[in-house]
């Protein structure tokens, strides 16, 4: 199977898993809730605390310092800044409340003073979007690496749901529109070198 079959072939099955979601979604995070306990509580607290946006944004810039991988920093930011973007425009255009807020689940009394504010609602999950944003890059400059960012991409997504304040469609969907974003800025770079060319007028090359 080549890449472009492989690629439709999975964005046919996460379509399939969006829809189903949108349908199960009260009974999933339902479900999920009842499985919470003291360990995994702070397990995903702790995924919650180094998911953070700015800690995302360090650690990741940091893997690209190296003189070599520099290049990549411009994509990378613009990567990240459109999922925030095109995250909060969605946020405000669906007006989805979250779970928590709909009285589904109940949500632990360590987030209750959490920042979540009025217009700040769920669908879609920033966190899933801009974890799943940067696998296109990391995926071609550190192949050996992508694995565990796709691991650490799919913890906070379920962390979101476990804790009640994303259903399973808002971590899919941002999940699957980060990743296109990401997809399409690594296209770009690899097509015509835009960034490349604007990082070598930067530094003066």
């Amino acid at each position: 199977m080549d890449m472009k079959k492989r690629d439709i072939y999975l964005l046919s099955i996460i379509i399939v898993l969006v829809l189903l979601s949108f349908y199960y979604d009260k009974l999933i995070i339902q479900e999920i809730s009842l499985i919470r306990n003291l360990f995994l509580n702070d397990f995903f607290l702790g995924i919650t605390f180094v998911s953070s946006e700015i800690i995302i944004l360090f650690f990741l810039t940091s893997l690209f310092l190296p003189r070599k991988k520099r290049k990549w920093i411009l994509p990378l930011w613009l990567t990240l800044g459109l999922s925030v973007v095109v995250s909060y425009l969605l946020k405000i255009i669906v007006h989805r409340p979250r779970p928590f807020q709909q009285g589904i689940v109940s949500i632990l009394p360590i987030l209750q003073n959490a920042n979540y504010l009025t217009w700040n609602f769920s669908f879609p999950s920033f966190q899933a979007m801009l974890a799943f944003c940067s696998i296109p890059i990391l995926s071609k400059e550190f192949p050996r690496f992508k694995y565990v960012w796709i691991t650490f991409a799919f913890l906070i997504a379920f962390s979101r749901v476990y804790f009640g304040v994303h259903f399973m469609s808002d971590v899919l969907v941002g999940g699957l529109i980060g990743y296109l974003i990401g997809l399409t800025i690594l296209s770009i770079q690899e097509k015509n070198k835009f960034f490349e060319r604007i990082y070598g007028k930067i530094i003066g090359k």
